[in-house]
């Protein structure tokens, strides 16, 4: 409660991407949990409304960065928009330029404003190729929980809930089918090549799920070529099936709610999943957990690594953006066989 008796509001601000803003939702869940009263809105994009569904509490304000909130003048005019809801402090979990500004802008009404600490100096070390510092860094879920601290809301994420399965619609369950089969998430794709494991071999894995015809096995992905290409992965599979362009961003978190395993590069998909509880295994090429952006409360056995003895460079760059020449083939050190077995692990529990 604020000094008027009124419930303290919140904005917290994580524009982009997909992965970063879903990683917000287990700290906005211990914030609500710990601190019932708080109100908390999240200014984001708004094709990333749906992430924050099932948090009561929680409002969601699209920046349309492209257009109406572009440039200083589209960020004043946003500011004036936010001004209106009268914030007690602004919890900035993204600190690009554009919150930096809107931080200039709170500061004209003293609006206290505190930022996420990315701990670039460790992820430089961590990722540079001379005197690499190899070692686990903070997580980001734990570094957007100590900026909540710092605004006088600390948590335990430990203690943070999930999400709950959401109902599946009409629409899901007439394109996914009402069998008994165990559902099998793969989310082949990534921002960056030296994320992605080689379609080659996913194709190897997908064939050999599919031909058990015990698991029913759903491509994620988004964008006229990805779907062209899961297409071409589910083509000649009975029990495969490309979900890309088939249903909304709210339709599919419905389907992935709803999972048994989600098999995912370090990606948003992996975090979208992981939200829900969902068994999570990721393929790492050229990034590493260490970094901080293992998906929440997986085991770290669910995080299958490439080879560093052979790729000591590993992790490259935090986000996978820098591929060494001689490291395009980095995932191929993770067998097929690897992944299978460690997805029957946890399927056959």
């Amino acid at each position: 409660m604020d000094k008027k008796g009124k419930p303290t509001h919140l904005l917290v601000i994580r524009l982009s991407a997909m992965g970063d803003v879903a990683m917000t939702v287990p700290v906005l869940q211990a914030v609500l949990q710990k601190y019932p009263g708080v109100k908390l809105t999240v200014l984001t994009r708004k094709q990333f409304f749906p992430i924050f569904s099932q948090l009561e509490g929680v409002s969601v304000i699209g920046a349309d960065v492209k257009k109406k909130h572009k440039g200083l003048i589209g960020l004043w005019r946003l500011y004036k928009e936010l001004k209106t809801y009268a914030f007690d402090a602004v919890v900035d979990l993204h600190n690009v330029l554009r919150s930096n500004v809107l931080k200039k802008y709170f500061a004209l009404d003293r609006v206290p404003f505190e930022q996420i600490n990315k701990g670039r100096d460790g992820k430089k070390a961590l990722t540079r190729a001379k005197n690499k510092d190899f070692g686990p860094l903070k997580s980001t879920h734990q570094r957007y929980a100590d900026i909540f601290a710092k605004v006088g809301f600390p948590v335990d994420l430990q203690l943070a809930g999930l999400l709950s399965r959401h109902r599946l619609s009409d629409q899901v369950l007439g394109i996914v089918g009402t069998d008994a089969k165990k559902w099998v998430g793969v989310a082949p794709f990534a921002a960056h090549e030296g994320k992605m494991y080689p379609l080659t071999l996913m194709e190897q894995i997908i064939t050999n799920l599919n031909n058990t015809d015990k698991y029913k096995i759903l491509l994620f992905g988004g964008g006229a070529k990805e779907s062209a290409l899961l297409d071409s992965l589910a083509l000649g599979h009975e029990n495969t099936l490309n979900m890309a362009g088939k249903l909304s961003f709210d339709e599919e978190l419905q389907l992935i709610s709803n999972l048994d395993v989600m098999l995912s590069m370090d990606s948003g998909n992996a975090h979208l999943a992981a939200n829900y509880g969902i068994p999570v295994v990721t393929l790492w090429g050229v990034t590493h957990p260490y970094a901080g952006f293992a998906p929440f409360r997986q085991p770290e056995s669910n995080a299958l690594l490439s080879d560093r003895e052979k790729y000591p460079l590993i992790p490259t760059s935090v986000y996978g953006n820098k591929l060494p020449q001689g490291y395009e083939n980095v995932m191929k050190t993770i067998p097929v066989n690897r992944v299978l077995d460690k997805l029957s692990e946890i399927l056959d529990q």
